[in-house]
């Protein structure tokens, strides 16, 4: 391939991957512990088919991209942002869906880490006379499945921080008043973080002050609600709480310590509520205990949204991944106004967290910082 057509060739393979990790956004909250994963077939430079892996336990986005070609990907080029499976899981091998199609080139933009791929799928492509190009977007497509990447690899889940905050760094007034210190289109982008968990954290004094649903509340978005979370040491959960009353509905967590009274525990589980006994002290639930058993449960990541002892305690303890810290144009003041994130904190400047590829984004008059946890 000469040089201009190989430039060309490489500027098509980014716009359908490109067009690939936009289809897999689509099955995020649903496909939990699995990635997202989206896959585009193109035949005579025309897309024939587009497909996204839409929820657990069903097919793959290459199958779905393959079946919505209606049989006519013979020659063509398959796109798929996470490389191919060849074992038999839930759904029967990508590799084999992909031979029988007669497809003639797979372009991947990652290699999947789970011991089960891991370079499998694109070997057997290759040994059936396939062309196989890898790497392609690779970075995006990394991000994509961050979750997913830490999960597999780390054997743990991937946590998210999220706070709400004045300029000077407050959540709350002294007297506990917090609504609404961000705009709508922040608290819109947060509802969008909530989707994209398979869990999601909060301490009973959110419960007590604001009785929140924790739910995902977005027009146009079919929504798929994390399972909630309490911290709650002392089994203060008022019983008629929104959280309670709807445990039915969406699943629902209330994490005591280990004295709990028992007839407590039972009226919550009576009500529908999942009740974990854990270790902690001084009222607060150990969160390296905790997110050892959130792993043994399957869950795949948290967000953790407050309050600020409840971050202080991850971050303290060295758990959080990211964080998502949404700052409004507000300065509250006051000595006794709560602050963002509590804790033990740090004895020296030296010893700080260092929040690494940090970005700033505007969100209507409120800005949002991203960043990863070195």
């Amino acid at each position: 391939m000469n040089p201009s057509a190989k430039s060309l060739q490489d500027q098509l393979d980014r716009k359908f991957i490109k067009m690939a990790i936009r289809l897999a956004a689509k099955g995020a909250g649903f496909v939990s512990p699995n990635p997202l994963v989206g896959a585009v077939v193109v035949k005579n430079g025309e897309v024939i088919g587009k497909g996204f892996h839409e929820r657990f336990g069903g097919p793959h986005a290459e199958v779905n991209a393959l079946k919505n070609a209606g049989g006519e990907s013979k020659g063509a080029t398959l796109y798929v942002t996470l490389e191919p499976c060849n074992h038999y899981g839930k759904t029967p091998p990508c590799t084999k869906a992909i031979l029988d199609a007669g497809v003639k080139r797979v372009v991947i933009g990652m290699m999947d880490p789970n011991p089960d791929v891991k370079g499998g799928g694109a070997k057997v492509l290759e040994e059936h006379g396939l062309e196989v190009t890898c790497g392609v977007l690779e970075e995006e497509c990394k991000k994509q499945n961050e979750i997913f990447l830490k999960y597999v690899s780390e054997k743990t889940p991937f946590v998210i921080a999220k706070v709400a905050a004045t300029l000077d760094g407050k959540i709350a007034t002294a007297g506990g008043d917090s609504k609404w210190i961000t705009s709508k289109k922040s608290r819109n982008f947060g509802h969008r973080l909530r989707q994209q968990v398979s869990a999601i954290l909060v301490g009973v004094k959110t419960v007590l002050a604001d009785d929140p649903m924790l739910t995902v509340r977005l027009k146009g978005i079919r929504p798929s609600h994390p399972a909630r979370f309490v911290f709650d040491f002392y089994g203060k959960t008022p019983v008629g709480s929104k959280l309670v009353k709807t445990a039915k509905e969406v699943p629902t967590y209330l994490v005591v310590n280990d004295e709990t009274d028992n007839e407590r525990v039972e009226e919550f589980r009576r009500a529908g509520v999942y009740v974990w006994k854990m270790p902690g002290r001084e009222g607060l639930i150990d969160p390296v205990a905790f997110i050892k058993r959130l792993c043994a449960e399957g869950f795949d990541s948290l967000l953790v949204e407050g309050g600020a002892a409840i971050h202080g305690s991850f971050f303290d303890a060295g758990l959080v991944d990211k964080i998502y810290f949404f700052f409004a144009p507000k300065i509250l003041g006051g000595r006794d106004s709560r602050p963002m994130i509590g804790g033990l904190g740090f004895a020296k400047m030296s010893d700080a967290l260092k929040v690494r590829d940090m970005k700033i984004k505007k969100l209507g008059e409120d800005f949002l910082v991203t960043g990863y946890i070195s």
